[in-house]
């Protein structure tokens, strides 16, 4: 079952998402919420210009949408270099890697989506170019191998993750700079779906940009694409304007929440309510029970309830916490506190 994936305010990126490039920020003064990221890049990107050095590799991590590819392409703005875009996934064999390396030029900036899932081979390739601009290989085979390196051109990698944890301790003491992106405040996201609206020419006042963004569970990418249905049902029942009442009628429609939960959501809570009288319950057991695999839950599903203090983390598993209880109108209970289901 690939709901999860697809729901529209899912946070993985979707074919329609390309078309919000346009309406992304190409400078960091046009960037909205995450202002300690920001002003610590602003510094970090100064002192590079100031010393004519391209900039020190830079990791963004935290959860999908808020941000991390849209930063990589203001900080090659703003470095005046060129970009190449890959992901871990991509970069199946060293010679794919050694491709790239050797067609960067001084200064470009080289983006590793998902650099959580390069093999062990391509990170063997990957240090030395980062540490020393060098590309390691052998030439030949048995008693007459030997090694060469050639020397490359001093670039940026910018390495982007959802699973800080899963990306290698020698891979990440490479970074010069690493950065958490955190979910956006309900100030930056109004001024997000506000300034996006404009740029798709939207007619929206500021109480229907006030529930887009409160329904935006704290991520652009979420938010924009809530803006792009809820113009779509203006243009259909309200003469393409839209306002709370219709913005609400849209969402309702698209079993939205106040809170931006959606249906899978509320599934989860309600699993691990109903099932396991209100956990704690292993995270392999609760995907089990919606036929889902558990990383898909751990990274679409669990990190918004978590940041709305609905379910929390304990050694014993997955609890979830009476804001979930209220908020679903069910009576706060827990039968069996001392139980758990770990597996």
């Amino acid at each position: 079952m690939n709901d999860t994936e697809n729901r529209v305010i899912g946070t993985q990126s979707q074919p329609e998402d390309h078309f919000d490039f346009s309406m992304r920020p190409k400078r960091m003064t046009e960037m909205i919420g995450q202002e300690k990221v920001i002003e610590n890049l602003q510094i970090l990107i100064g002192a590079a210009q100031s010393r004519q050095e391209p900039l020190e590799h830079v990791l963004f991590y935290g959860p999908p949408g808020l941000g991390k590819t849209t930063l990589a392409h203001v900080i090659s703005n703003e470095m005046d270099g060129n970009i190449k875009v890959t992901s871990g996934p991509a970069i199946e064999r060293p010679g794919d890697l050694a491709a790239i390396l050797t067609n960067l030029h001084e200064g470009d900036i080289f983006f590793i989506d998902e650099i959580h899932r390069l093999g062990h081979a391509i990170e063997e390739i990957l240090y030395p170019a980062m540490e020393d601009f060098a590309l390691d290989f052998i030439v030949g085979k048995g008693p007459s191998a030997r090694s060469l390196r050639l020397k490359l051109p001093r670039f940026t990698v910018i390495g982007a993750t959802t699973r800080l944890a899963l990306i290698t301790a020698p891979l990440r003491a490479r970074f010069g700079a690493v950065y958490r992106l955190d979910f956006y405040e309900l100030s930056a996201m109004q001024k997000i779906v506000s300034r996006a609206a404009d740029l798709l020419q939207v007619e929206i006042n500021s109480d229907g940009v006030d529930e887009i963004a409160k329904r935006g569970r704290g991520t652009p990418r979420v938010a924009l694409r809530l803006l792009r249905r809820v113009r779509d049902y203006a243009t259909v029942r309200a003469n393409g304007q839209i306002n709370r009442e219709i913005a609400q009628e849209a969402l309702d429609l698209l079993d939205v929440d106040i809170l931006g939960l959606d249906e899978i959501d509320r599934r989860v809570l309600r699993t691990i309510i109903d099932k396991y009288d209100g956990g704690p319950v292993g995270i392999t057991t609760i995907a089990a029970s919606l036929s889902e695999e558990p990383d898909t839950i751990m990274d679409v599903v669990e990190p918004y309830l978590l940041q709305m203090g609905m379910i929390e983390r304990t050694p014993q598993g997955r609890i979830v916490t009476r804001i979930a209880y209220e908020h679903l109108g069910i009576n706060f209970s827990r039968g069996n506190l001392g139980q758990s289901t770990l597996f």
